[in-house]
């Protein structure tokens, strides 16, 4: 008689909670992938010779004219055995791509899970080329052959949906994540030509503010790699040309710290003070760490001794210091720093906008984001040093639940 208790008691369960799990598969947003057929007569084309290729996700009532253009992250390759690699993943070719794009966060079409961009035309720009969509130049050795072309692969998308909206556009954003969010400190100024003159425009950065920095060995890991990336792909000549003409060494304008002062459009930086890719691989790369002291204190910031924790600290407060000028004078300019050990939170729904969502002085990235760009206030919101956040729960999840996701996917 208990058994057959137990057996009717789950199935009432299964059975209330079927709706709500058929209703959790269904507001999963899959979003067919386009090929930018025309591409080849712009000579753009991923690493491999594929075609480009981008995601887009139609607008409706009040937002049929608003545009968000999302730019895909995923690292880079600075030297031909790795962009050879590259080339042969979807990191490189849109002919290992999904063909299908989950949309949630800032690109959901859910009024309750992205209250201010839900009903905007939302795009998703795929990332083949390895150098934040900024190269222009080629490889060919007669036997295998690389296109750097990242800033053709920008223009020709831009140009495929000029005719379907974009053009007519009333009010845009420009955004990305990691080496998108990099692509959109590059791209911001231009993104405005396109667009009409009384349109508002203004972009965001996610976990692309990348910092030039050095490791714990004192070696400039990460100005390195990217000098390789800007010789290699034939960065520099798309590079903000005030930027270069100020700086001894040009190739620093690919580090956002040096461009966000000659960008003009109105700019939103959300970034982790303790970014996850930027610790494991600027401040801690494996180069510096032969003997795997930092390992446990990556896996999990509470198991960092109190020297890591210094040094963690002391990133964030470089962080900030290159930011203080942004900080300080931009007027129209917005920013959302935490103290997540996370890497991309903007399409995430978990951090963009949920009920245990990061928050800074009780804000979600989202409320931030929305009142920077639509309601005129002045949301620059830095959070205080792990581990003093009371949101810790928000915190604990975004360091395990993001910190493989994230980093690893890059």
């Amino acid at each position: 008689m208990n058994a057959a208790v137990e057996i009717v008691f789950i199935l009432v369960l299964l059975l209330s909670f079927a709706p709500w799990l058929i209703c959790a598969k269904d507001r999963r947003l899959e979003v067919k992938m386009t090929l930018v057929q025309n591409a080849s007569a712009h000579g753009a084309f991923c690493l491999d010779g594929s075609l480009p290729a981008y995601h887009l996700h139609r607008g409706f009532g009040a937002g049929a004219r608003n545009w968000l253009l999302q730019f895909e992250g995923g690292g880079w390759c600075n030297d031909i055995p790795s962009c050879l690699e590259r080339a042969q993943t979807r990191r490189g070719s849109t002919r290992y791509m999904t063909k299908y794009e989950i949309f949630s966060g800032i690109l959901s079409n859910n009024a309750s899970l992205n209250p201010d961009f839900y009903n905007w035309n939302r795009v998703k720009i795929r990332y083949c080329d390895g150098a934040s969509f900024a190269g222009n130049a080629k490889f060919d050795n007669g036997t295998s052959s690389l296109y750097f072309r990242g800033q053709k692969i920008w223009e020709a998308i831009i140009l495929d949906l000029l005719p379907k909206g974009l053009a007519n556009a009333r009010k845009a954003l420009l955004s990305g994540c990691s080496a998108g969010g990099l692509a959109t400190f590059l791209h911001c100024d231009e993104f405005t030509k396109y667009l009409p003159n009384n349109a508002s425009v203004k972009c965001l950065s996610d976990a692309g503010f990348f910092l030039d920095e050095r490791d714990i060995s004192l070696n400039h890991t990460m100005r390195s790699l990217y000098k390789e990336i800007v010789e290699l792909q034939g960065v520099e000549q798309n590079l903000d040309k005030n930027c270069t003409k100020s700086l001894y060494i040009p190739e620093l304008c690919f580090f956002p710290q040096y461009a966000l002062r000659y960008i003009t459009t109105p700019f939103f930086i959300l970034n982790s003070a303790y970014d996850v890719f930027q610790f494991h691989h600027i401040l801690v790369p494996p180069s510096a760490d032969p003997r795997g002291h930092w390992n446990r204190c990556k896996l999990n910031p509470a198991a960092c001794n109190a020297h890591q924790i210094d040094v963690l600290q002391g990133f964030r407060s470089d962080m900030l210091s290159a930011l203080r000028f942004f900080f300080a004078s931009s007027r129209r300019g917005g920013m959302f720093i935490n103290s997540c050990f996370a890497h991309c939170q903007s399409e995430s729904q978990d951090t963009w906008f949920a009920v245990d969502s990061p928050r800074v002085h009780n804000k979600t990235i989202a409320e931030a984001v929305g009142d920077w760009y639509f309601r005129g206030r002045v949301t620059k919101e830095i959070d205080c040093p792990y581990p003093c956040n009371n949101s810790y729960k928000s915190i604990f999840q975004c360091s395990q639940r993001l910190i493989y996701y994230n980093v690893y996917e890059d």
